[in-house]
């Protein structure tokens, strides 16, 4: 059933305390904890300036939902290629709260991993995955007993990290050979 908002209407506290057991809890100010730290009147000495707003001088990410940039905000990593377009169209045409962004989000990362994997093999110094995921200090660390009985929830998923890990590394590799081949 589709939500309409005219149609919608608010129970009362009292309907609600009676069907949510806990409901209401803190509504009366000398049960909540945080209630000292709300008090305007004790006079702390802390105050609170918006500093001036940073200059925007990069195209910044930028969810939808807000209307604005926080006035300081990082830019040791800007939106670059074809996964800072990736992640750019994720935030802004879908909100945060939509899976598409966030698979978007995945989907620049993994491309940025794929060029930067790229990168580093042009410039002959390739990644080496097997050093790289610590495969092999697990060699004489128990690697087939520590995996099982002990509830890691890494177990059920391992059988896939190696077409994750080697996959994209393989088909470099493939065509490179292809094209030596040639």
């Amino acid at each position: 059933m589709p939500y309409i908002a005219s149609e919608h209407t608010h129970p009362s506290s009292d309907e609600l305390r009676a069907r949510i057991p806990g409901w209401g809890a803190d509504l009366d100010p000398a049960d909540r904890p945080s209630v000292p730290r709300e008090r305007s009147d004790l006079a702390s000495g802390a105050h609170w300036v918006i500093p001036e707003q940073q200059p925007e001088l990069r195209r910044r990410e930028r969810s939808v939902e807000h209307g604005m940039l926080p006035p300081v905000f990082g830019t040791a990593q800007p939106l670059h290629g074809i996964s800072g377009l990736i992640r750019g169209a994720a935030y802004k045409r879908f909100s945060e709260a939509q899976t598409a962004h966030w698979l978007l989000l995945i989907l620049g990362d993994r491309v940025d991993v794929i060029g930067s994997r790229a990168r580093s093999t042009v410039r002959g110094r390739p990644d080496n995955p097997i050093r790289e995921t610590g495969v092999l200090s697990e060699i004489g660390r128990h690697p087939i007993g520590s995996r099982f009985g002990r509830g890691r929830a890494d177990v059920k998923h391992s059988w896939l990290d190696p077409v994750i890990v080697l996959g994209p590394v393989s088909v470099l590799a493939l065509v490179l050979v292809a094209r030596r081949r040639r």
